[in-house]
């Protein structure tokens, strides 16, 4: 890919990691850390930005599980650019093959590595040091009341967090429903719905989205 990025997907289809190619020399490093042509190239519908959001958080903070309904729903490219993490991308979408299956990557300040999220998959992290600065560049905007919050803590995903001690969450994410019960309320996007809106993409009809 342009500018030396090396990518690969995760167990979790329609999710990739990305590797940029470091240049250091006396004065430090540089890296490209994003190129809209080459992710949607990649995706194989354009990635457009519409909403960049940072977050900080201490050792053993863990944030998620994340997802959005369809629409709008809301794909991400997250970075961390400072400090390290272990973030993780879980299967949300009810009938997909790989449905409740996560996938770990390490990210830290240093290797820049990224990790792309399509539509339907749910987002954690657990922060491996303190002041650990997360980048994330979303490509729709936050629509309050589609936001999906599943407990990262939930036995049937069975996320192996490496904490220190005692996990540092939000109210909201501590008391996040479970995968199947997220299931059975239906309040989880389909496969077949993220497929049709991958699609839409692609043909640059996607759904209204809302208000």
């Amino acid at each position: 890919m342009p500018g030396g990025l090396r990518t690969e997907e995760t167990k979790v289809p329609n999710a990739f990691r990305l590797f940029p190619e470091q240049f250091p020399d006396r004065r430090g490093r540089f890296h490209e850390a994003f190129r809209a042509d080459a992710l949607s190239e990649l995706i194989g519908y354009p990635f457009v930005v519409n909403q960049v959001n940072y977050s900080t958080s201490c050792r053993d903070t863990v944030r998620g599980i994340h997802g959005t309904t369809i629409p709008p729903g809301q794909a991400k490219l997250v970075t961390c650019v400072r400090g390290a993490v272990m973030d993780v991308v879980v299967d949300l979408r009810v009938g997909s093959p790989t449905f409740g299956v996560f996938d770990v990557t390490y990210q830290d300040e240093d290797s820049g590595t990224a990790v792309y999220l399509a539509d339907g998959l749910g987002h954690a992290f657990h922060a491996l040091t303190d002041d650990a600065c997360m980048n994330y560049l979303c490509s729709q905007n936050y629509v309050p009341g589609t936001m999906l919050v599943l407990n990262p803590m939930d036995p049937d995903i069975g996320i192996p967090w490496e904490l220190t001690g005692p996990p540092i969450m939000s109210e909201k994410d501590a008391n996040g429903v479970g995968l199947k019960e997220a299931e059975s309320e239906g309040l989880l996007p389909t496969y077949e719905e993220c497929l049709a809106y991958y699609a839409a993409l692609k043909a640059g009809t996607p759904a209204a989205p809302v208000s």
